[in-house]
């Protein structure tokens, strides 16, 4: 690191020139080659996935989105003809636009579930040619225009589904931008300096600006996920600023120790640089870790994620060693830089701080402060033993959205469940067969928590003869569509829906070769939270583990590494208590305009805990690093934590700030799924900094003693050595006048 942070002091207008050349030239790159982002959510081996599979063989056109088109008469009936003109022309206009395979409207023969018993609401089925994310937001936009056009005195037009959806996301540029203002306010007050608070912001907008670029030409080479970009960003700007905050500080602790810049320079990269490795590698190890999960849906968020994550480190290694080389004490505040010149030490000790008092506070009651701690975090917990794994349906979109108002309106015209529905996708082969589905079809009509059922017609697989009529004799793929009686979220649909596949479709198959499987939107999802869920133990078990090895590895010891273990599941647990009181019990929702309760969308464990478990071992890192110099120079625990506490605390306290708002911030797109991550982010990272790292583990660490410093000699001597953090080799006598350029 030493060499590397020389060179690009050095050489620090090559270094910032190249960083900018790169930056244009990606930007040319992804606005030549675009992008290509995919939320399928195909599950295979699942029920919803065979489904799926058997629309895309026998039924193409039926495989893509399946959106619609709402419109309720405030006075009159739906079927009235100056109604019905008006909607039927613009169903006929939008049949006609690009990507629309069909429209499926209520004037037709057989329609009449389309319109709701007291006639004053109907709705059409738009099915696309391709699926939503698939889809060109233009092609969607056509769409609602067409639908909104029809709108008149008295007569209201909307539009759902997941298409629909897509095409009305709230870009996360505002919410970046808002997350980077907090971040400025928070460094311009711990540093006292502009120059100083710039530093770690152009470092990490570097880093993530590079990281976003890649997205484009990522998506072309596989399955990149549509909301990558709003992760990367929320996740890169976090741990950007840290990472550059870190080694800034450590800069202006060399400057204020006499040190000149570039030996600062050196001797910051070659600490707190070599941290930031590290911790960015568990980071970058912890999300590559989802690809054995095995879901594209997941793969699409964890690779491009990480690959942010390696262009912020790869910022703060070379381009903030060049960036503090032309600024030389000026990232020093000007009192400072007024005490430096005449020759003082300008506060380079913290041995009167906030933080170094605390230190001295722990020691006298390490067991208490252990016992509140533990007790806090325990409280904090105790929702996640009632944590459901599934999704948010339309009615928590913002108010404002056609999804959201769609949603009422379906559901105040026909019921809740006619926002979800499920489909039965079946295989025929022979007579039995199309029998023994006829009984089927007549069966779930009467089955409980269905308040509906329609079939459509079916589509053979067989080849044509040459009149263009398709062969009787080829299987034929049915496709009958079931609609709840509770809304798509509702626990009693997940209920039905395992109803139908464990009990009810068995009854009518066995015996047969009939093939039924369970689809659709709702289904998917209900299949994915349980394919996650399973998942998740043995995910949860390979983060820790690697985590214990990697803490062996670093500070020589094996209790710090259990006890860091059981504080990052601590901390796992307290960020799903939160997310479980805030959105699945509704203690927050309506205050930020979240909509109603609802479950945790299922994919969110496998990110947080790879994410948080990243943050988590920086913070546990950068602590107690500190401590093990101190004990390797000391063999003294009570002031090896006490440095640990009073060195690290001020800078881990102020990262954990910037990293909370920008968590927060996030909240602000409007995005359900993306508010559930910054909510439980930020959660978790300011108990983790306020509770884990300045309160339980100094008090557990005094508690332990020489413990925490034991490994067995043979272990030590076949274990090899990984330094994290070495200790500073720049001799710390002051520099005489430095110039303050």
């Amino acid at each position: 690191m030493s060499a590397l942070a020389r060179w690009c002091y050095r050489h620090r207008l090559v270094v910032i020139a190249t960083w900018v050349g790169l930056l244009l030239a990606l930007a040319a790159l992804s606005q030549a080659v675009g992008t290509t982002y995919d939320n399928s959510l195909t599950l295979p081996g699942t029920d919803s996935g065979s489904a799926q599979q058997l629309l895309q063989q026998g039924a193409p056109a039926q495989s893509g989105d399946d959106d619609q088109i709402v419109w309720h008469v405030r006075d009159g009936h739906v079927t009235d003809p100056r109604v019905e003109e008006r909607i039927s022309g613009m169903l006929t206009q939008v049949s006609r636009l690009p990507e629309v395979a069909s429209v499926t409207g209520p004037y037709r023969p057989g329609g009449g579930v389309q319109v709701s018993r007291d006639g004053r609401t109907a709705f059409a089925a738009v099915t696309f040619t391709r699926a939503a994310d698939n889809l060109d937001h233009a092609d969607v936009n056509r769409v609602i225009d067409a639908a909104v056009a029809a709108r008149g005195p008295g007569l209201d037009v909307e539009l759902g589904g997941k298409a629909i959806a897509g095409a009305e996301e709230t870009p996360a540029s505002n919410a970046s931008l808002i997350g980077v203002v907090a971040a400025a306010v928070v460094l311009l007050v711990a540093f006292g300096s502009v120059f100083a608070m710039a530093l770690p912001i152009v470092t990490a907008v570097a880093g993530v600006g590079s990281g976003l670029l890649l997205m484009a030409p990522l998506s072309h080479v596989m399955s990149v996920n549509g909301i990558a970009p709003i992760l990367g960003a929320l996740i890169g700007l976090g741990v950007g600023v840290d990472y550059a905050l870190f080694v800034v500080t450590r800069h202006r602790h060399g400057l204020q120790s006499g040190l000149s810049p570039e030996r600062a320079t050196v001797q910051a990269l070659n600490t707190s640089g070599r941290a930031v490795l590290f911790a960015g590698a568990t980071v970058c190890v912890a999300l590559l870790g989802l690809l054995s999960v095995g879901l594209d849906f997941i793969d699409g968020l964890a690779v491009p994620a990480a690959i942010t994550v390696v262009c912020t480190v790869l910022a703060a290694v070379t381009l903030l060693p060049a960036l503090l080389g032309a600024l030389g004490v000026r990232v020093l505040s000007r009192r400072q830089r007024r005490v430096l010149q005449a020759g003082g030490a300008a506060g380079a000790g913290n041995t009167e701080g906030l933080w170094a008092r605390w230190s001295r506070v722990v020691p006298r009651f390490p067991a208490v402060l252990a016992a509140l701690g533990l007790a806090v975090m325990l409280a904090v917990s105790a929702p996640v033993l009632h944590l459901r794994l599934g999704f948010a349906d339309a009615s928590n979109d913002p108010r404002s959205t056609h999804t959201y108002r769609a949603y009422e309106m379906v559901a105040e015209g026909f019921g809740p469940g006619f926002n979800g529905p499920l489909y039965l996708v079946a295989e025929t082969r022979t007579a039995a067969d199309r029998a023994a589905l006829a009984r089927l079809d007549r069966a779930l009509g009467s089955l409980p928590g269905v308040a509906a059922v329609e079939t459509v017609p079916a589509r053979s697989t067989g080849t044509a003869d040459p009149s263009g009529a398709t062969e009787a004799t080829g299987p034929a793929v049915v496709v009958t569509q079931v609609l709840p009686t509770t809304a798509p979220e509702d626990r009693a649909t997940s209920d039905l829906i395992h109803r139908l596949r464990d009990t009810v479709v068995p009854q009518f198959t066995r015996g047969t070769t009939l093939d039924v499987h369970v689809g659709g939107l709702t289904a998917t999802f209900v299949d994915f939270a349980a394919v996650t869920g399973d998942k998740l133990p043995w995910l949860l078990a390979t983060i820790v583990g690697f985590g214990f090895l990697l803490l062996v590895l670093a500070f020589r010891s094996l209790l710090v590494p259990a006890v860091t273990a059981v504080l990052n599941l601590l901390s796992a647990a307290a960020s799903f208590g939160v997310l479980t009181a805030f959105f699945q019990w509704g203690w927050g929702t309506d205050a930020f305009g979240m909509g109603a309760p609802s479950p945790i969308e299922g994919y969110l464990p496998e990110l947080v805990l790879a994410v948080l478990f990243g943050l988590s071992m920086d913070y546990q890192v950068f602590l107690v690093s500190r401590m093990a110099e101190e004990w390797a120079l000391t063999r003294d625990n009570a002031r090896a934590v006490t440095a640990g506490v009073t060195h690290t605390a001020r800078v881990v306290t102020a990262a954990a700030l910037i990293m909370i708002a920008v968590f927060t911030a996030f909240v602000l797109t409007g995005q359900r799924s993306i508010a559930e991550f910054g909510v439980g982010l930020a959660a978790a990272v300011a108990l983790d900094a306020f509770v884990l790292r300045t309160v339980l583990v100094p008090a557990v660490m005094y508690l332990c003693g020489r413990a925490n410093w034991w490994l067995p000699s043979w272990l030590d001597r076949r274990l090899p050595h990984l330094a994290v953090e070495p200790p500073t080799q720049e001799p710390a006598a002051p520099a005489p006048g430095p110039a303050l350029v």
